[in-house]
């Protein structure tokens, strides 16, 4: 896996948004007083994101972590949402109306955390953030299949996320008369690995190892090297204080090393 990108912004450029952000002044955005004042938010004081739950160890259900959730995604998220004064909700939402910009145009959430890779046709109907984390894709199988490589998928049942790069990557370069299922999320592909009703996943790498790290039954052949990044998404022209705004907060959070501390809790580093 390649380290995330450690993208420079001008410290003291950061520190003078952030000041404004915290400022409570008479901005755009909400009616309301108080924190997040300056943003249009769904929710006055709270910074309601959706996300495609599960993607793990990106997003993932947990009852303990303030807004349910937890995971590299949310736990970045919730660090900026605690620097800029508020709450975190999370609202489980199918990656296809995230990727198309449509749950963010509808009002339905502020940002969009779900590991979206940025793409051109993507940065038509949806503003994203600063690059967080570079990613590739990857092909996971069982341990004992014959199946070593994308080649090998000829006559093959092989499953991919909906609206997907990993789909994009597997119709481009998986054998044409492999067959390709697309499923709505993580949350149905790999259940229907284990169950064998399709052959292989090809899917972002992180997602694949964390899927072997759980069940040592699986593993990862083949990784793509496709140059992807992630990055946070908002509804397009929208809402440029708040894109500006998550900037500045995660060039600070890498700053003061709080970006390491969340990345080592959820990814093997050497």
């Amino acid at each position: 896996m390649t380290r995330p990108i450690r993208t420079t912004v001008a410290l003291a450029g950061a520190v003078a948004l952030l000041s404004a952000c915290n400022s409570g002044g008479d901005g755009g955005g909400n009616d309301a007083g108080g924190e997040g004042a300056e943003f249009d938010l769904v929710s006055p004081g709270t910074l309601t994101a959706c996300s495609d739950v599960p993607y793990p160890p990106f997003e993932v259900e947990d009852p303990e972590a303030p807004s349910g959730y937890s995971g590299f995604d949310i736990d970045m998220l919730q660090a900026v949402a605690d620097n800029l004064g508020l709450d975190l909700a999370v609202q489980d939402t199918g990656f296809d109306a995230l990727q198309s910009g449509t749950a963010l145009a509808a009002g339905q959430c502020d940002i969009g955390a779900s590991a979206i890779t940025i793409t051109p046709e993507r940065e038509q109907n949806l503003d994203f953030t600063d690059p967080y984390y570079d990613s590739l894709q990857s092909l996971l199988v069982p341990a004992d299949s014959d199946i070593e490589s994308i080649d090998d998928l000829a006559g093959r049942t092989v499953g991919v996320q909906q609206g997907t790069t990993g789909q994009t990557y597997a119709e481009e370069n998986a054998p044409e008369d492999a067959e390709l299922l697309e499923l709505p999320s993580d949350g149905e592909l790999w259940p229907a690995l284990q169950a064998g009703q399709i052959d292989a996943i090809l899917q972002d790498l992180p997602v694949n190892q964390q899927h072997v790290r759980d069940d040592e039954a699986y593993e990862v052949v083949e990784e793509y090297q496709t140059d992807e990044q992630y990055g946070f998404a908002v509804a397009k022209d929208l809402n440029p204080e708040l894109v500006d705004a998550v900037n500045a907060e995660l060039a600070a959070l890498r700053e003061d090393g709080t970006y390491d501390e969340i990345y080592d809790t959820y990814f093997t580093t050497d």
